[in-house]
């Protein structure tokens, strides 16, 4: 029993004294944390006052800074002022004397113009006394001498005449011996002056092609059943095909010679080939076109080789080949050209001028032929576009723009090419000038139905008697063909003069095709 009280004593006595060692402990804790948190606020406290007078401090001199920059702006400004102050000060006064001066200047001028006027007067007045006394001094002379005024003009004129005779003797000596400086250059006008009369003669371009076939059953392939191959045959070509009764022949007719010439050779490779069918028309056609461009570069290329020409641009060298195949007034175009080329060429060389320039100048001087169907303007103009494009001499564009008398020649050698141009031109039968008009009268009706909406390709057949029109067939239904040939028969009638009558057909086609493979 005694034991349990003291336990229990004990445990009391034990937890009383944890408890008092606790809170003792607990308060040396606070009393620690209250000193460490006195102290961190005092020197917290002696931080923000350095802080604080840091930044005043700072403030302080930037305020200060900033006043002095806001003082020296204020000083630059107040300078600036003054320094404008003074220019506008200085204008004013320099305005001023310029004012002054303009008005002694315009006081002066009025003072002048004063005794000018005066000093016309005094003159006129006399000029007036002057032609009186000369008057009389020649009435006085007249009565003095016996001899009237007219007498006396004579009289005196013959005397003159005596005396100037030596004057004009030296004169012509002087103008001779000067002729003789200048007699090189007077010799090649004058030559040149003679040659601009002299002409010479060729002959003519045909417009027909004959082909000659093996047997008359060929005649028959040709116009195909119902006339399909023929009708495919001018459709694609261009051409009028006469057949007639001639054994073992059929013409070819059109105005254009490459076309012509295309039609020929594409007629000749089917005969040779023997299948003639719609199809193989195209074929043969198309390979045709490809062959021919070759050989109208290398009929350009023979021209440049025999006239020994070089450095021309591939694209100007297939264009010369073209006048090949280009008539003007019946005359072979590159015929003419080379032609020409070489006439003045050696007009050149006899007067020391440039040969190959001079040649060069005659072979192009009719460039514009070769595509003048296929560009609007004159083939002078078209010459003078293309000679640019392709960067040629000067002379040689002056040759082209001068060799129709249009533009003025700027060179001897453009005055030369117009002399070739003229002896290759009209000689007797050279140029045919119903053959002109006649082939300008076809492209026009060809161009006329070109222009209406719709219209593919146009051919002028038989003689320019029948036009063929092959018109878009996504654009043109088979009622509106009725409209277009009559739109196009009207405007025949109303813009051209023909003789007799011209039928229009106008074709409209729509094709299907598809590859088996």
């Amino acid at each position: 029993m005694n034991k349990t009280l003291f336990s229990i004593l004990l445990v009391i006595i034990g937890l009383v004294v944890g408890i008092l060692l606790t809170f003792l402990i607990n308060h040396f804790r606070v009393n620690n944390a209250q000193s460490k948190i006195k102290k961190l606020n005092e020197k917290a406290q002696k931080e923000a006052e350095k802080v604080k007078r840091d930044m005043l401090f700072e403030a302080k001199e930037e305020a200060h800074k900033l006043k002095m920059d806001l003082d020296k702006e204020l000083k630059e400004k107040k300078a600036e002022m003054k320094e404008s102050e003074n220019r506008l000060i200085q204008r004013e006064q320099n305005m001023d004397k310029r004012d002054e001066n303009y008005q002694k200047r315009e006081k002066f001028l009025d003072e002048r113009e004063e005794k000018l006027q005066e000093k016309i007067n005094k003159i006129q007045n006399d000029q007036a006394e002057m032609e009186k006394l000369k008057q009389e001094q020649i009435e006085l002379l007249s009565k003095i001498s016996g001899l009237d005024k007219q007498k006396a003009h004579d009289l005196i004129m013959k005397k003159v005449e005596e005396e100037m005779n030596i004057e004009i003797a030296t004169y012509i000596k002087e103008r001779e011996d000067e002729a003789k400086l200048n007699m090189d250059k007077e010799a090649k006008e004058m030559l040149v002056s003679c040659m601009q009369r002299f002409s010479s003669e060729v002959s003519n371009e045909q417009t027909v092609s004959t082909i000659e076939l093996p047997n008359n059953e060929m005649k028959g392939r040709i116009i195909g059943r119902e006339g399909r191959n023929i009708r495919t045959i001018e459709a694609i070509t261009g051409v009028d095909l006469i057949i007639d009764d001639t054994p073992e022949a059929i013409v070819i007719s059109s105005f254009d010679p490459l076309r012509r010439e295309i039609a020929k050779i594409t007629i000749e490779t089917l005969i040779k080939d023997g299948r003639i069918h719609p199809t193989r028309i195209e074929e043969v056609y198309d390979k045709t076109v490809r062959d021919m461009k070759e050989k109208v570069i290398e009929i350009g290329n023979n021209a440049l080789f025999e006239l020994g020409l070089t450095k021309v641009d591939n694209e100007l060298i297939e264009t010369i080949g073209k006048l090949h195949f280009r008539t003007s007034y019946g005359q072979n175009a590159l015929a003419h050209s080379i032609e020409v080329a070489h006439l003045t060429g050696v007009m050149a060389a006899e007067l020391g001028e440039n040969v190959m320039l001079a040649k060069r100048a005659g072979l192009l001087h009719d460039i514009g032929k070769a595509i003048d169907h296929e560009v609007e303007g004159s083939h002078v103009d078209i010459g003078v576009d293309i000679a640019k494009k392709y960067k040629e001499h000067e002379v040689v564009v002056n040759s082209i723009a001068s060799h129709h008398g249009d533009t003025p020649a700027t060179s001897v050698i453009a005055t030369l090419v117009q002399i070739a141009d003229s002896l290759s031109a009209s000689r007797p039968g050279a140029r045919n000038d119903s053959l002109e008009n006649y082939i300008k009268r076809l492209e026009q009706l060809e161009n006329i139905s070109k222009e209406i909406k719709g219209v593919e390709k146009s051919y002028a057949l038989q003689a320019g008697r029948e036009l063929r029109v092959l018109v878009k067939p996504e654009e043109i239904n088979d009622i509106e063909i009725h409209k277009t040939a009559r739109e196009i028969k009207e405007r025949i009638e109303n813009e051209m003069q023909y003789p007799g009558t011209i039928k229009v057909t106008v074709v409209r086609e729509t094709r299907a095709t598809e590859e088996a493979k």
